[in-house]
């Protein structure tokens, strides 16, 4: 095997006073955001490796669990989660920030579980589907669900219909206000419109006991599913669990693959399969069989050092990266699950990574306040 010396970052961004907590490339400009546990939100170019705006959208008492964007929400607005329980949205026309949040959400939920946008379909495996049919469907059978639901518990679900704040369909999943719960926003009516599991039945309880805190969620369509949304929550007790909105009393399965918090989920273009990572020392590779509803472990891999802080797929399935406590980024093969590289850039607990969507940079994050850029297996150019 070759002994070839890990690569270097391609750029370092310096500017965060504090631990960035979380990253993320825009979709389609050379953008990145990021946000750090004093709250500020930075987007920076990434091409000329520079800031273009800041701002402490969050307290310094609490600060950014997570930033995240998403052609769901619009091209120009990005999304960031506080300590403090709220999430907000703010526009980035120009590259600038908003000086008040378009929205803003009291989630009244303190933790430190990422939030989820819906992922949405790879390009490849969605030609033949136009996404927005999709979301569309998903919400309008959300929506027909909810109101047969009881007419005491029932709110009016005509807000879940409205386009008129932000673009697309934006939803929006992440941990409840009680423990072991998950709850789905609708940021267009800044409203939830869904509790996983719902509050009603004895399974309920049954489910929810001794699972402890969810400590991690992805939202996603599908396209075995006719549009409905679906939601994988990782849980305190190594749990995870599949839901499918259609039924929320219950999941459709549960496994658990880790003895310690599940703390990061990432699925891939095609919602098949996806990687997860825990407080523990293993990496587990599952694949999601939808006709049966279960999930199946693919592959295991184990660590020389426990806790993964964040796991990332790239878009294309070739490769997937993970953030450790042990101050590394490791990259593997996504089809055989082998290591590529460990990169050994970062000087302290590394908290989260992206990949952009043109599959050219690499971003991660880290408690030592900075933000590294790395360019690593480039995709083949198609001629």
């Amino acid at each position: 095997m070759s002994k070839r010396p890990p690569p270097d970052p391609v750029a370092v961004l310096r500017g965060h006073r504090a631990c960035v907590m979380d990253v993320c490339f825009h979709p389609c400009q050379n953008l990145l955001f990021s946000g750090s546990s004093d709250g500020e939100l930075r987007i920076w170019d990434s091409v000329q490796h520079r800031t273009i705006s800041s701002a402490w959208v969050h307290s310094a008492a609490h600060g950014i669990i997570s930033v995240s964007t998403s052609p769901s929400i619009g091209n120009n607005r990005v999304i960031s989660q506080g300590k403090d329980g709220t999430v907000k949205c703010w526009d980035i026309e120009n590259g600038d920030l908003s000086r008040t949040p378009l929205l803003s959400i009291e989630a009244n939920s303190y933790h430190f579980c990422k939030l989820s946008l819906v992922k949405r379909l790879s390009a490849d495996t969605s030609k033949a589907r136009n996404r927005t049919e999709v979301m569309e469907a998903s919400e309008k059978k959300i929506s027909n669900d909810m109101q047969k639901d009881d007419e005491g518990s029932a709110r009016d679900n005509s807000s879940i219909l409205k386009d008129d704040c932000l673009e697309g369909h934006a939803y929006v999943a992440m941990s409840g206000m009680e423990c072991s719960e998950v709850e789905v926003w609708d940021l267009n009516a800044a409203e939830r419109f869904a509790q996983l599991p719902d509050s009603s039945g004895a399974s309920t309880n049954d489910f929810i006991k001794g699972k402890g805190m969810c400590m991690a969620v992805q939202a996603f369509v599908p396209s075995e599913s006719q549009g409905f949304l679906h939601v994988l929550a990782g849980y305190e007790d190594g749990t995870m669990a599949w839901w499918d909105l259609r039924n929320p009393g219950v999941p459709l399965t549960s496994v658990r693959f880790h003895s310690e918090p599940v703390l990061s989920l990432s699925l891939d273009g095609t919602s098949s399969g996806g990687i997860s990572g825990a407080a523990d020392d293993k990496i587990m590779m599952f694949t999601l069989d939808h006709s049966l509803g279960s999930c199946m472990v693919k592959k295991e891999i184990n660590l020389e050092r426990p806790g993964i802080a964040g796991a990332s797929i790239r878009s294309d399935g070739k490769i997937f990266g993970t953030a450790g406590w042990d101050h590394r980024i490791r990259i593997y093969n996504y089809k055989k699950g082998s290591p590529l590289a460990v990169l050994k850039y970062h000087h302290a607990t590394c908290n989260a990574i992206s990949f952009a969507d043109d599959c050219k940079q690499m971003a991660s994050a880290s408690e030592d306040t900075t933000v590294a850029l790395w360019e690593l297996y480039p995709p083949q150019s198609s001629t």
